[in-house]
């Protein structure tokens, strides 16, 4: 519910309020503020400028309790058609100068992720969550020779073994590592031929595997929240996967996770740490005119079109955190 709206020159401030009292706090639950700002910009005189900044993901294992948002024009919350992906979207018309700055914080509150979260997969989102993605490709001959492989190693050929032999297969075969370039586009044809790269590789692969044999699996991207402090700056994203059993639900997994950290392989096979946020969920995504004839890869980061057009600089931007003490819930 959006309580109001203040001017100040070149400032507008949006503040939304949840009702906190809504989610137990549970033992394992973190409240954390989150911080995601970008600094003042210029862009071509004369052109149209457009942002759109994501928004974290309010689901059964993550809620939003309260949000602000500060940007030097007026801006509007809209949500992408197809994974239902909420964006914040800033903008400024072809005859101003405004310089362009936001800053957005959230209190969330984040539980520890395990099987059977969310609703039963409808036969839509059945269909959608099998389908290839451009760089995830369904049932291609690169990917072929892999499934030989796990087809041998697996304990029997149910999909909850088929995914539980795909997931090792991956956390044995692919190295975390960024060297060079190449890695980080979530590229499942250069985690096939490199065998290393970060999370959106290791994660494009096992979705890959996973939709090859059957298993919907869809592919989620925040930021890390550390559990060794309570406040900081954040370097950069993170991404993990969920896919479907029709016994159990949305089962989560961190596959990039367990290879940097073998010792917690189980850990991260049917559960994740409440050590993220959530913010968008799926490849591919649409929604401007600009980013229909080019689709995002993924969205964590802001996007820009400048008269219609996606923008290939970079805004500078921070992201930072800090831990709260739990709410009291209603008794």
């Amino acid at each position: 519910m959006r309580l109001g709206l203040i001017w100040i020159p070149f400032l507008f401030l949006f503040l939304f309020l949840f009702p906190m009292m809504a989610l137990a706090i549970g033992p394992e639950t973190r409240v954390f503020q989150f911080s995601y700002a970008f600094e003042e910009a210029d862009f071509p005189p004369g052109e149209a400028v457009d942002i759109y900044i994501p928004m974290p993901a309010q689901h059964a294992g993550q809620r939003v309790l309260e949000q602000s948002f500060q940007s030097s024009v007026r801006g509007e919350v809209g949500h992408e058609a197809v994974y239902g992906n909420a964006y914040y979207h800033l903008h400024r018309p072809a005859d101003s100068s405004v310089p362009l700055s936001a800053s957005l914080h959230w209190t969330v509150a984040r539980e520890v992720a395990i099987d059977g979260r969310g609703a039963e997969l409808s036969p839509s989102q059945r269909v959608q969550y099998l389908s290839p993605n451009t760089l995830v490709p369904v049932g291609h001959e690169i990917l072929q020779p892999i499934l030989a492989e796990i087809h041998m190693t697996r304990a029997d050929d149910s999909p909850a073994a088929t995914a539980r032999a795909i997931y090792d297969w991956v956390v044995d075969n692919v190295e975390y590592k960024k060297v060079g370039t190449g890695w980080g586009n979530g590229d499942t044809f250069w985690a096939c031929n490199e065998r290393y790269g970060n999370c959106t590789d290791f994660h494009a692969l096992f979705i890959a595997l996973a939709r090859s044999e059957g298993i919907p699996a869809r592919f989620e991207i925040g930021f890390p929240i550390p559990q060794d402090r309570s406040a900081g700056e954040i370097g950069g994203y993170h991404c993990w996967v969920q896919f479907y059993l029709d016994e159990r639900g949305w089962v989560p997994i961190d596959a990039s996770e367990a290879s940097k950290h073998p010792e917690k392989r189980e850990l991260f096979f049917g559960g994740q740490p409440a050590d993220r946020v959530h913010f968008t969920t799926g490849r591919d995504l649409i929604f401007s005119a600009g980013s229909a004839e080019t689709p995002l890869n993924y969205f964590i980061y802001p996007y820009v079109e400048v008269g219609g057009k996606p923008w290939r600089g970079k805004l500078q931007t921070r992201f930072s955190f800090e831990e709260v003490a739990p709410l009291e819930t209603a008794g």
